[in-house]
């Protein structure tokens, strides 16, 4: 399957409910911010809203998700439907990731009372072994890289029949995703775009795949040197890409999913890209100005409609400048982040 349907997107909905938190949408107005403002790394100022209602731009708070991370919704409804469809192995899931893929893995398998085996390098940081182990994850931590944490992942596949899982490719994954959209929806259902950054791409599949069904525009938000889904559209396929960025622990997929760039062929999905620094300007004005502490990925999404630069068209040049009276809404997809450099 390498395209997304609306209806994968309403019956993952059904599937999680009840088992995820709906998402939270807030205003992301800061008060009596500067008409013309100049953003730096130091200081940034979300756009000021000319809507008298003052909703003009906000935030959807998908951080406080269980896990910390939007990933929890692909990670049960992955698990829920091969239960459902009794095709979940007594060997249980698996997968290779430490981040917030493998953390969402674990805590859903937990909740499901299957089992969960987790592979990491051996020098993965001992914060992210030890949350595993308290989802009840079995944790095997193999080489000095990921790439042989994923082979011998592989290899447990092969030898126990468990269940391989993945942090973003796989419709189930991004079907799980776009359910956030519709929630969002349901509390702003005037929406006009909804921005949202962009690594490996199944956050961006299913999130575009329902916000276009609904007319909504999707402006999918990269770091430069993390441009998986640039890169894709620009050869008309998923290819490799290098990968350095503040953000790249989240959005550092050397390469886009297909659903990702099937999602992206229609009118109503952009793409801009951004640098570090605007990144770093955005999360620090999250901090400074919200109070709301989040990971470089999450920031990414912010720093797509305001950052250092400016530009006076939607595309991948430059920021997204929303209009006036465009009601914009943030996903801001996830926490799990270290607070000592905010």
């Amino acid at each position: 399957m390498t395209q997304l349907s609306y209806p994968d997107i309403e019956a993952a909905a059904a599937r999680i409910s009840g088992r995820v938190r709906p998402v939270t949408v807030a205003s992301a107005q800061s008060g009596n911010a500067p008409e013309a403002p100049t953003p730096t790394a130091a200081t940034w100022s979300a756009p000021p809203s000319n809507d008298p209602a003052g909703s003009g731009v906000h935030f959807a708070l998908e951080f406080m998700q269980y896990t910390g991370s939007f990933k929890a919704r692909g990670a049960q409804n992955f698990i829920q439907t091969h239960l459902a469809e009794g095709t979940f192995p007594e060997a249980g899931v698996t997968i290779a990731s430490g981040g917030n893929a493998g953390l969402a893995c674990a805590w859903a398998a937990r909740d499901a009372g299957v089992p969960a085996t987790v592979f990491l390098p051996a020098n993965a940081p001992a914060v992210k072994v030890e949350r595993l182990r308290d989802y009840g994850a079995e944790v095997r931590l193999i080489g000095s890289e990921y790439a042989e944490a994923a082979l011998a992942c592989d290899e447990f596949v092969k030898s126990s029949g468990a269940l391989a899982s993945h942090a973003y490719d796989h419709p189930l994954i991004a079907a799980g995703a776009g359910t956030m959209m519709t929630e969002i929806l349901s509390q702003i259902p005037d929406l006009d775009t909804v921005v949202v950054s962009a690594g490996g791409g199944g956050l961006f599949a299913g999130v575009a795949t329902a916000a276009t069904f609904h007319g909504v525009r999707t402006v999918a938000v990269e770091p430069k040197n993390c441009r998986a889904l640039t890169a894709a559209l620009e050869a008309g396929e998923p290819v490799d890409v290098p990968v350095d960025s503040v953000a790249a622990d989240s959005l550092g997929a050397r390469r886009a999913t297909p659903l990702a760039v099937a999602a992206a062929q229609n009118d109503l999905v952009t793409s801009v890209l951004v640098d570090d620094e605007q990144i770093v300007g955005a999360r620090r004005h999250l901090w400074g100005e919200h109070r709301l502490a989040v990971e470089h990925a999450a920031a990414t999404a912010l720093a797509g409609i305001h950052g250092s630069g400016h530009s006076d068209r939607p595309d991948n040049s430059g920021v997204y400048v929303p209009a006036p009276d465009e009601k914009v809404c943030v996903v801001l997809c996830g926490a799990n982040t270290s607070l000592g450099d905010l």
